[in-house]
């Protein structure tokens, strides 16, 4: 299904095959500044291109249909071989007849800690566990073309979230509560929900959101909006099993903002229930909310 959409965006673009992602990798470390910087870009050269050359699925994706993707590190600490940090996750996907991107994920996992020593080889096997640093980023590369598949096909992710899932099954032995179900919100839960049938109006309200919403603006952009609402709607069947959940809060940090930008520009729409649902779903984004014109 992605391939038909984009394939509408640009019409022809060769028969050329590759790898899913077009990935940047970038490392904040102010706070290790004392240290050698040599190898953080080493390691930000060899995990670009890692990321970049890696086929993350079993579908043929032509070099215009790449996944824009960044991969932000922040190190708080350094030391040897050892470091500590977050990691912000973004990703985004055109607009069906547009020169919009919108934003499909972005996650700040806090829990990030790895081992690597300069030029060490990086090579990902699915089907054993050799490193964190290899499992983290093998496991939001995954999560990235799931996501990413779910807004063009309903469940169109599924395969890759089986492959995610297997990568924190691997990494179970760590005994990190990042992989495992002691910790909270973390890359366990996340995972497990998307795939759980408790969450399955999550990724309906995706592809809603997307394919049958934004995709449609260029040819009405109230039957979009309403899309929106209906998107909107389906989320709420999830606050209803589990207020305030998780993947909740993973649709509003990727679509606060984009969601107040689509009801206060263009055409009026009825936006009482959309305020209702939106202060249900995320209250901590009230003040966002609150901008949305009526």
């Amino acid at each position: 299904m992605r391939k038909i959409v984009v394939g509408c965006f640009l019409l022809f673009f060769g028969f050329a095959q590759a790898q899913e992602l077009n990935c940047s990798v970038a490392f904040n470390t102010d706070q290790v500044a004392a240290t050698n910087q040599q190898i953080f870009k080493t390691l930000q050269k060899a995990l670009t291109e890692f990321i970049n050359n890696t086929k993350w699925s079993q579908q043929t994706y032509s070099g215009v249909e790449k996944i824009e993707c960044s991969f932000f590190f922040n190190i708080t600490s350094y030391s040897a071989d050892q470091f500590t940090g977050s990691l912000q996750v973004q990703a985004n996907r055109p607009v069906f007849n547009s020169t919009y991107a919108t934003p499909i994920l972005n996650i700040n996992d806090k829990e990030v800690n790895f081992t690597y020593t300069e030029f060490q080889n990086l090579t990902f096997n699915p089907n054993s566990f050799d490193s964190n640093l290899l499992s983290i980023v093998a496991f939001y590369a995954n999560m990235i073309v799931a996501v990413d598949a779910d807004t063009f096909s309903l469940e169109g992710g599924s395969k890759s979230l089986e492959s995610a899932q297997n990568i924190v099954n691997m990494a179970q032995q760590t005994q990190e509560k990042a992989w495992t179900s002691a910790g909270n919100q973390n890359r366990f839960y996340l995972v497990n929900d998307m795939l759980s049938p408790t969450f399955a109006p999550f990724r309906k309200a995706m592809y809603e959101y997307h394919f049958k919403a934004l995709d449609k603006m260029s040819e009405s952009q109230k039957e979009g909006k309403e899309g929106v609402k209906n998107a909107l709607k389906t989320l709420v069947e999830v606050s209803n099993v589990r207020p305030n959940a998780y993947l909740t809060r993973v649709f509003f940090d990727a679509k606060a903002d984009e969601i107040v930008s689509i009801f206060t520009d263009g055409p009026k729409v009825e936006i009482t229930d959309v305020i209702d649902n939106l202060n249900r779903l995320s209250p901590t984004n009230s003040s966002k909310w609150g901008r949305i014109s009526y």
